[in-house]
């Protein structure tokens, strides 16, 4: 394999995770959206004030993910953050499946993803860590 294919490889997840969460930061930031696709409807300014600062800290990991995949010395650290981002929000939806019951197939479709990414950047840092 050449280079530029080992390092595609290598930062795959971290590709993956770009693609899926800066799209899902803009859409939880947009009401209309919101109300469109995921049956949320923001009634208040204070639940547009929580939808925002929550897109702007998916934005900000974004930010680390993509210094990970620019600059080699960053990279453990997104896969890091990359683990822990994707396994609590899977670990926070599962216990919302128990307690509160099935949400929207986005959601269920959430919780799959958030699983298989954040092992995948298990096994990511595993195999490409020196």
């Amino acid at each position: 394999m050449d280079y530029k294919t080992i390092l595609l490889l290598k930062n795959l997840h971290l590709i993956i995770s770009l693609l899926i969460v800066v799209p899902t930061a803009i859409i939880y930031g947009t009401p209309s959206i919101l109300s469109t696709n995921l049956n949320i409807e923001v009634t208040s300014i204070d639940l547009s004030n929580l939808l925002k600062a929550i897109m702007c800290l998916y934005i900000g990991v974004s930010c680390i993910w993509l210094l990970g995949i620019i600059k080699e010395k960053y990279w453990k650290s997104a896969t890091q953050l990359n683990i822990l981002f994707m396994l609590t929000l899977a670990s926070g939806r599962m216990l919302s499946l128990v307690i509160d019951g099935i949400p929207t197939k986005g959601y269920v479709f959430g919780v799959i993803a958030e699983l298989v990414i954040g092992l995948f950047s298990v096994y990511q840092l595993r195999k490409y860590s020196n």
